[in-house]
């Protein structure tokens, strides 16, 4: 592992790297203990005493990665890096000429033991089965990618960031509290019941699952003005200077893409030396390229060539890059303001001179929140303060509301009445039931006849203080027979004033 070589750890010790005090990669002899992705520091420590812990560093990573990089390459041409640690090449060229699968995941092993490192090696019909089956060491029959797959916790599916969105692990966890524990259990989900309940991420996981290709090959071959070219003036020899070339190339790369309307998602980074050598390396990424992406790819490629490559080659006077994949810039979601990288900075800096001009407070940005009324789940925080809710959301929370939640929170709560068949108002008796069926709604001057109602859920919040009297609320959801113009339905609240609203459904 590179944490082990940058640390001169010797191979035969188990060491794993941490990022937020959590483990995010660990060598086989700590797997073998027990020690396993995501664990917290004291827990994998609890599992392997002699475990050596290093800090997650991505520039190191990728510097001590390339000359692993460069022996599979001269082993079996075509790579390309997902990540810093994992790359990917088609195996069906190799297994012809080594005379096997088997044979041709021995001498890459090989390979990358003379490179100084150990290897894990997967096989199978799709990068996302060969990846998870890598983790294994194991070899997957042609077709068997669904029955190997079926047995594993559906935790595997967020477990490789370059294959997945950030969100996937939110997405991992929802399908295990709905009982899909287990990949085939989501596979057995029909793909329209997947893309209406879950997202567009769920369906690149749903065939992930199933062991389909997440991405076809692209249909077009990218634009040849779409590559740019920097020359080095003077030629780049140290990693500071490659820095600032890959910020620079980075940003004429995206220009190029926006003006054209696509996104990248394979990036061929080419750099020719003063002797005439060509060095060229492809990274394919999960979701399309931001310039920071980009720039961080170009930086750690241009400091693994510059730190293991042999100086005879002499520095760089030129670079290249390729987008080689491409896709609609419409299949990129965007964010809030439109956009990713520099709109949304663009957006933020914006905001920032509105705080200058009103006040730290005047632009607050809203936190999921623990609580149990929607208006208690949001915590507005001052643009540029820590985004720290104030209640945990993880906590179980009894007596929130469900989903989904009201479009718009009424803060001022106006008086409403709900009346009876007979005319009589309705209340909610000690246990948190309707005094009589509610059929009909009065707002001000507004009266609506109701189709049907959720509820009612009611809340006892400091049951259990002494000091500060308990308090008891009841939530429920009622839909009205109103103009297509006007409120469709609403949330109230009853308290010991009476009925409120609380908040409208658009």
């Amino acid at each position: 592992m590179a944490a082990a070589a940058g640390m001169g750890v010797a191979a035969q010790r188990p060491i794993a790297v941490l990022r937020g005090n959590r483990v995010v990669a660990c060598s086989a002899i700590a797997r073998a203990e027990g020690v396993r992705r995501g664990m917290r520091r004291r827990d994998a420590q609890g599992c392997c005493p002699e475990l050596v812990v290093a800090q997650d560093d991505p520039d190191r990573d990728a510097r001590m990665f390339e000359p692993v990089v460069g022996a599979v390459d001269a082993t079996v041409p075509g790579v390309e890096v997902l990540r810093p640690g994992l790359i990917v090449l088609g195996a069906r060229g190799a297994a012809r000429y080594f005379g096997s699968e088997e044979a041709a995941a021995e001498r890459l092993i090989d390979a990358v033991a003379v490179a100084g490192t150990e290897a894990q090696i997967g096989i199978a019909d799709t990068m996302s089965t060969a990846v998870i089956a890598a983790k294994r060491g194991a070899i997957v029959a042609p077709g068997e990618g669904t029955r190997y797959l079926a047995p594993l916790p559906v935790s595997e599916l967020a477990a490789e960031p370059s294959l997945a969105a950030p969100d996937r692990a939110d997405l991992a966890d929802l399908l295990h509290r709905l009982g899909l524990r287990r990949i085939g259990d989501f596979a057995r989900l029909a793909p329209a019941e997947v893309a209406s309940r879950f997202g567009a991420d769920a369906v690149h996981a749903h065939r992930m699952a199933r062991a389909l290709p997440e991405r076809p090959p692209s249909a077009r071959r990218p634009a040849p003005e779409l590559t740019v070219e920097l020359a080095c003036d003077p030629p780049v020899d140290r990693v500071d200077a490659a820095a600032f070339a890959s910020r620079q190339l980075s940003t004429r790369l995206h220009a190029a893409l926006s003006a054209a309307g696509v996104s990248c998602t394979r990036l061929a980074v080419t750099a020719r030396t003063e002797t005439g050598e060509e060095l060229t390396r492809i990274w394919r990424c999960a979701r399309p390229l931001t310039p920071p992406d980009t720039a961080d790819r170009v930086r750690w490629q241009l400091d693994g060539w510059l730190t293991h490559r042999a100086r005879p080659t002499g520095p760089i006077v030129a670079l290249t890059l390729e987008p080689v994949e491409v896709v609609a810039a419409g299949a990129l979601q965007l964010g809030l303001w439109g956009g990713e990288g520099e709109q949304t900075e663009r957006a933020r800096r914006a905001l920032v001179r509105v705080q200058g001009l009103l006040g730290g407070e005047a632009v607050r940005i809203g936190v999921l929140s623990g609580g149990r009324g929607p208006a208690e789940r949001i915590t507005m925080i001052a643009l540029g303060d820590e985004l720290t809710p104030s209640a945990d959301p993880a906590h179980p929370w009894p007596g929130r509301l469900p989903e989904p939640a009201p479009t718009l929170l009424l803060l001022h709560r106006p008086t409403v009445h709900l009346t009876a068949a007979d005319g009589t108002d309705v209340d909610v008796t000690d246990r948190g039931l309707f005094t009589a069926d509610p059929v009909r709604l009065s707002w001000g001057r507004k009266r609506w006849s109701l189709l049907g109602w959720a509820g009612p859920w009611p809340v006892v919040e400091r049951w259990w203080s002494a000091a500060e009297p308990a308090t008891t609320a009841v939530r429920v959801q009622v839909q009205l027979d109103a103009d297509p113009t006007e409120i469709r339905a609403a949330l109230l609240v009853h308290d010991e004033h009476g009925w409120h609203a609380e908040g409208v459904y658009e």
